[in-house]
């Protein structure tokens, strides 16, 4: 092969988009079957929120991991420690490290304590009305930011896949990608979304261990072999090989790293679409199991991530990745092709495609549910809604969301979208995390203390990420040319999370008493139910 691996990579994808295409509708037709056959009615709220609870451990453990393996972590993890080695791997370890919080602290009390979503739990012994809104309000913001990267990523992969690269073809891309993804909630739900997130989760799992054992059997299956070659052919040499590569260049840089590891560790715990799962499962015994069996799924995929990952350096070469389309995120992509060719490019795009839908069909159902329930069931109506309303409401509320899901991926197209996932954790551990474990775990905490936690994380995320590198600054800013970033690191975890903790307390001391009264007669209540499951059903 005489052309540059980028060359190589878009001439195919060029003269082949038929293949691609077909694969990609072959795909969509089998999983909204599945989701066809397999959904019940969704006539109640706890059919179309919750399956109704109708999951194993094992099902839902494994919709768990595809409900949290992104396209981000099946091509940006990867890519990451092609390009940069070691300092890449640290992603995978955090986002396992992350599910030792649900496994020990949440998922049980979580699921024996609540119904349908985060605000059933944080409101549980406060003010309903306004935590509920709270509630609602960070699981918007949170899904929303998740699921506009998704699409903007969407738009980007599928469009490189099909060689569609004018502006209006990439909007019609997303437009598809959105229509599909409502489609999977409304007529699946809850009991539809699962079982193509379990069939997701199954294509991704297979393809990457099919890999691995391909690229290791390339290499003798000798670990030593394929690091060494993959350092040869890295433009970092043998830097790849230790710590230091990205996030040890300069103080600033560690320090980000530091905040960003905070994020995405503590945030995973308090992803509203994480969370929603634990309701999916008839106890929390089950629950338990769920965490288990997600942690086993997403071993084996982290763990293949760092062969993938070595072994795209070792084949391809990080200057070929680097200067593809998609820079990073081309590494699996290309690896694919330099290993089968054609067909396991549109595989493993198929695998891709599939997983961008599973993601954002599930931050969608999470978003409809959070303002249908808490919103307007709770909140409007104050517990009574019409027969029926909610889950009527729900589906159009996912309509909603798609269509600005749809229009923010089309306006978010061809800029950095990376920082998007990344504040979403931050949002997340910042204004979801503290509000949940205090409530779960420190008797005093009151309504005052739950606002002030929810809205003081999300207002100090925002405001430290407007004036962050992120948004101005550097030349990789979203508005280059202009510099108001007076917050130096790129992601707030490291200042949003303890102050949220800290505004949680604070709020709790000065709240009014007649606040700390009005949760006295359900604390005891909250206590023996997030323990014993005794009420739950």
């Amino acid at each position: 092969m005489n052309q540059s691996a980028d060359t190589i990579f878009l001439a195919q994808t060029a003269g082949n988009p038929t293949v691609n295409v077909s694969i990609f509708v072959a795909v969509v037709v089998v999983t909204l079957f599945i989701v066809y056959r397999v959904s019940s009615k969704n006539a109640t709220a706890a059919d179309y929120y919750a399956a109704g609870g109708g999951f194993s451990g094992m099902q839902n453990g494994i919709a768990l991991s595809g409900d949290y393996l992104s396209a981000a972590s099946f091509l940006g993890v990867a890519g990451a420690i092609a390009v940069y080695g070691y300092d890449g791997f640290l992603y995978s370890i955090g986002f396992l490290v992350a599910w030792l919080i649900p496994l020990m602290l949440i998922a049980e009390r979580f699921r024996n304590t609540g119904r349908f979503t985060m605000g059933d739990v944080v409101s549980y012994r406060m003010k309903q009305r306004p935590v509920r809104a709270a509630a609602a309000n960070a699981t918007l913001v949170i899904s929303f930011f998740y699921m506009l990267a998704q699409m903007a990523g969407a738009g980007a992969l599928v469009a490189l896949l099909l060689d569609v690269h004018t502006p209006g073809g990439q909007a019609l891309v997303i437009c598809v990608v959105g229509v599909i993804m409502v489609l999977y909630v409304l007529v699946g739900g809850m009991k539809g979304t699962t079982w193509v997130q379990i069939v997701k989760a199954a294509l991704l799992l297979v393809c990457v261990s099919l890999m691995s054992v391909f690229i290791l059997g390339k290499f003798g299956f000798d670990l030593g072999s394929l690091f060494g070659r993959a350092a040869e052919k890295n433009a970092l040499s043998d830097l790849i090989l230790e710590p230091g590569a990205r996030y040890g260049r300069t103080e600033t840089a560690k320090l980000d790293f530091v905040s960003l590891s905070l994020a995405l560790v503590l945030g995973t715990a308090a992803l509203p679409h994480v969370l929603m799962r634990f309701y999916t499962v008839p106890n929390a015994y089950q629950a338990r199991r769920s965490v288990v069996w997600a942690i086993w799924s997403m071993v084996l995929f982290y763990l293949s991530t760092l062969i993938l990952g070595y072994g795209a350096s070792a084949i391809v070469g990080s200057d070929a990745i680097t200067s593809a389309p998609g820079g990073e995120n081309s590494a699996v992509p290309l690896l694919a092709f330099h290993v089968g060719g054609t067909v396991l490019l549109g595989l493993v795009s198929a695998v891709a495609f599939t997983t961008i839908l599973a993601v954002v069909a599930g931050l969608t159902l999470t978003a409809s549910a959070s303002f249908a329930h808490d919103v307007y069931a709770n909140v409007i109506k104050r517990g009574n809604p019409e027969p029926g309303s909610e889950v009527r409401v729900a589906r159009i509320t996912a309509v909603v969301i798609g269509a600005l899901a749809v229009g923010g991926g089309i306006l978010a197209t061809g800029q950095n979208v990376a920082f998007l996932v990344a504040l979403a954790f931050a949002f997340a551990a910042s204004a979801n995390l503290p509000a949940i474990l205090y409530t779960l775990f420190w008797r005093r905490f009151n309504t005052t203390g739950t606002l002030w936690s929810i809205y003081g994380g999300l207002a100090t995320c925002l405001v430290l990420i407007l004036f962050s590198p992120v948004i101005s600054g550097s030349e990789t800013s979203i508005i280059p040319g202009i510099d108001f970033a007076l917050f130096p690191l790129s992601n707030p975890g490291i200042v949003s999370i303890p102050l949220s903790f800290v505004l949680g307390i604070v709020g709790t001391f000065v709240g009014e008493r007649k606040g700390l009264q009005e949760g006295a007669d359900r604390r005891d209540e909250m206590d023996v139910r997030s323990v014993t499951g005794i009420g739950s059903g």
